[in-house]
């Protein structure tokens, strides 16, 4: 793998724009010849080719412009008329066309034809090329996320008529004919704990109508909303609350009756708006029955959280790239940082981490299209791997953009690049759809409620007893992972257990680890992946004296793996 880029000179900071991004990242080609049918990746390789120059190159500009521009509302026109529009800048609506039109990525898992594939493309595919995408735009994919997943929502739960209605302007590639989509559901009092929603749902005649106030609302101007209400005259706390699809424009012509009083300033994400919703009697439609909106609602959520483990994975593959080409690029006191054994240190710190979410990512995007076809043990497994790598991934997000921050130096502190934007987007994975603490308690409550351990750990030693893994790599896996299920088993059956969130990290250590050794055994002679996970093993599961030196083994497979080059068995088993 080479790192040199023809334009820089000597004594130029080493700036890697420009570069392909799918092109530059061997591994995921590998993966995704591993996951997806030989054909369809044959048939997609060009578009992700051309995702990549365009996220090293056209969309790193753009996002880097609405960044600096972020969106502002206006709430009348000149002409006096109360008519509120987001004006967005115009580099987040060239990107909107790209993700929305050019790349289909909100409608290809939910209509045949795009990319000219005669079917409904695969969750992965999507995933994938969302990966790709936001690299270099993060805030973006927010609501292209929210638009995918209200479709899938609508599709399972709502009535025939509603998905007739909606579906056509939901998948469209025609932008001026797209409704986008939008999930409300917090609000002043009622974050995590969402049984303590007051927004009300109540009949008018024929019409559901809602009123109350929505405190976080992303994408707020778009076309749909789901929306969580408490409906007049049901039960208390969650039995109470109903989904409903609000339109901002209904079949009449006319502005629903809701506004946006105001949009968030905030850290991170400043391209996408995000505002406050008041709803003044908003005619909205019933999704699913009524009673069960949080049940409705968890189909959108759970789709937001892989989602949120994506973008995490994005993030983070994007911080290692810049990290790398800078490390081999670089020189100070004569040497090439990536030629520096502390340097060489930092790094691996930081691909580990990338390559565990990458791995999670692509392997519960599988899962999760198993179970929307009717697979049971699918469904268990996506019930504990969605919030587990939504818990680990974005926490790992934060840490290894912000390290990849420090290697660039002091430039990494300046705007002009895109570390701080990345830092500053990276931080809102662990607040989105649960924060920390919340989604490594839905993680115990799986293994409570649906004894999802029990088949999370005979799937991973089903992958294990691939014959192609190394019987040493096998039964250290196997004993860990035993190990940690029997202390999860114990946690469920303790309230309030603060052992909690040590637990999830440790069961997310040791899944990607096996997931990544499996990897490896489909990677005909290249055990990259296996070096990959025996150093997960080592450096992130088992536990390490401070005081005990590096070994020179060591520091021989971190410099292997650091040139994202392939393995053999001997070097990759050195770790252990």
């Amino acid at each position: 793998m080479t790192y040199e880029h023809p334009a820089q000179s000597s004594t130029a900071i080493p700036d890697q724009h420009g570069t392909n991004l799918f092109l530059s990242d061997p591994s995921l080609a590998a993966l995704l010849k591993i996951y997806l049918p030989g054909d369809l990746y044959r048939h997609l390789e060009a578009v992700f080719i051309e995702l990549g120059a365009s996220a090293g190159g056209r969309i790193d500009e753009l996002a880097q412009l609405a960044d600096q521009h972020p969106p502002k509302l206006q709430h009348r026109l000149r002409t006096g008329e109360d008519v509120q529009r987001i004006l967005k800048h115009p580099a987040y609506v060239e990107m909107e066309r790209m993700a929305f039109s050019s790349l289909g990525l909100a409608a290809m898992t939910h209509r045949p034809g795009i990319f000219k594939w005669p079917k409904p493309l695969p969750m992965l595919v999507k995933y994938a090329l969302t990966y790709v995408f936001v690299q270099s735009e993060f805030g973006l994919c927010c609501p292209v996320s929210m638009t995918d997943s209200l479709t899938g929502t609508l599709l399972k739960h709502g009535d025939q008529a509603l998905i007739e209605r909606y579906l056509p302007e939901l998948t469209t590639q025609d932008f001026d004919k797209l409704s986008q989509g939008a999930m409300f559901i917090t609000e002043q009092g009622a974050g995590s704990d969402v049984s303590c929603i007051t927004t009300r749902a109540y009949r008018d005649g024929s019409d559901w109508k809602i009123e109350g106030e929505k405190w976080f609302c992303s994408n707020p101007d778009a076309g749909l909303a789901m929306v969580l209400a408490r409906v007049d005259g049901a039960p208390a706390g969650m039995k109470g609350l109903g989904l409903f699809l609000m339109p901002r424009t209904l079949p009449d012509g006319s502005r629903n009756r809701y506004h946006i009083v105001r949009l968030k300033d905030k850290l991170g994400s400043r391209s996408m708006a995000s505002g406050e919703i008041r709803l003044d009697g908003a005619i909205a439609y019933p999704v699913g029955e009524i009673g069960r909106g949080f049940h409705n609602m968890a189909t959108m959520i759970n789709m937001s959280r892989l989602s949120n483990g994506v973008r995490a994975a994005g993030l983070m593959r994007r911080a290692v790239s810049e990290a790398l080409f800078l490390a081999h690029n670089r020189k100070a006191f004569k040497r090439y940082l990536i030629d520096m054994p502390l340097m060489q240190r930092t790094l691996i710190k930081m691909v580990l981490p990338s390559e565990q979410a990458r791995t999670m990512f692509m392997h519960l995007a599988v899962c999760m299209a198993q179970a929307e076809n009717g697979d049971q043990k699918a469904e268990k497994l996506v019930r504990i791997l969605t919030p587990l790598i939504k818990f680990r991934a974005c926490r790992d997000a934060r840490k290894v953009t912000q390290d990849a921050m420090e290697v660039r130096g002091g430039c990494g502190y300046i705007e002009e690049w895109s570390d701080p934007r990345i830092v500053r987007d990276a931080l809102l994975g662990s607040i989105w759809e649960g924060t920390s603490s919340i989604v490594a308690l839905d993680v115990v409550r799986s293994i409570q409620r649906d004894n999802t351990l029990a088949y999370l750990e005979s799937y991973l030693n089903i992958k294990l007893n691939d014959k192609n893994i190394p019987a040493l790599s096998r039964e250290s896996f196997k004993t860990v992972l035993r190990q940690i299920n029997n202390l999860l088993e114990d946690c469920a059956k303790t309230p309030d257990s603060v052992d909690v969130r040590q637990l999830a990290t440790a069961l997310y250590n040791i899944t990607s680890a096996v997931l990544m050794a499996w990897e490896s055994a489909q990677s005909a002679g290249d055990f990259r992946r296996l070096g990959l996970a025996n150093m997960v093993l080592k450096h992130r599961i088992w536990p390490n004296d401070p005081l005990s030196p590096a070994t020179p083994s060591d520091d021989q497979l971190i410099r292997k793996l650091l040139e994202e080059c392939p393995l053999t068995q001997v070097e990759a088993m050195t770790a252990l």
